[in-house]
């Protein structure tokens, strides 16, 4: 392709019920004509089941953090940077800013400023995404998604999501250029359109070979 083609990293994030998981799987579908590279945090690598173990035992917040930025480190090196170098798209189903949202609200009683010791943690060597499609939903209708019939996780309490929702629209307020807010309260088709169009339409803007 030369010095263009498409060297996308796509994210689509939101809270726990906000749809993301039927989302991606309609993009599976969908998008099999651009051949993307579908992945997701944690869980692409051996650290993922770690971190899976981690949450399960509810180990305190930095530890846990950190496991998530391990997983991250591993996701990097063995899917998103082998699939950029091939020149193939890389959608990811959460990616850097489900850290940001989530352990952000996990180590406000241990670190002054738990963003600020987040992106120090992954600054220099992260792959920023170019478009991060954002489902918002309010958290009451994310609940009510969520399986009755399995214990929960402590990420998928409602006042702990209220901060993390807070915690992703500051993130999309900061960087509107990167965000699209997606209002995950319409039908499941009207969402995938709506994405789908939007992932094809940035796929043929003539793009820069990243440097990394």
């Amino acid at each position: 392709m030369g010095e263009e083609g498409i060297l996308l990293l796509i994210t689509i994030e939101g809270i726990d019920g906000s749809g993301k998981s039927t989302l991606v799987s309609a993009l599976r579908e969908s998008l099999k004509d651009l051949d993307p590279v579908f992945t997701r945090e944690p869980g692409s690598t051996w650290v993922g089941d770690v971190v899976r173990r981690a949450i399960a035992e509810r180990v305190d917040p930095v530890t846990e953090a950190l496991l998530f930025v391990a997983d991250h480190a591993a996701h990097l090196e063995a899917v998103v940077r082998p699939a950029l170098d091939g020149e193939r798209m890389v959608i990811s189903d959460r990616y850097t800013d489900s850290r940001y949202a989530y352990q952000g609200v996990m180590l406000e009683e241990r670190i002054p400023d738990p963003l600020g010791w987040l992106r120090a943690l992954h600054n220099g060597w992260t792959v920023v995404p170019d478009r991060t499609f954002l489902l918002f939903i309010p958290v009451d209708e994310a609940i009510k998604r969520l399986p009755g019939d399995k214990r929960r996780e402590h990420f998928e309490d409602g006042p702990f999501l209220e901060k993390v929702q807070g915690n992703y629209l500051s993130l999309a307020e900061a960087e509107p250029a990167r965000f699209v807010l997606v209002d995950a309260l319409l039908p499941a088709d009207e969402i995938h359109r709506f994405v789908e169009r939007g992932i094809r339409e940035l796929a043929r803007q003539p793009r820069s070979r990243r440097r990394r």
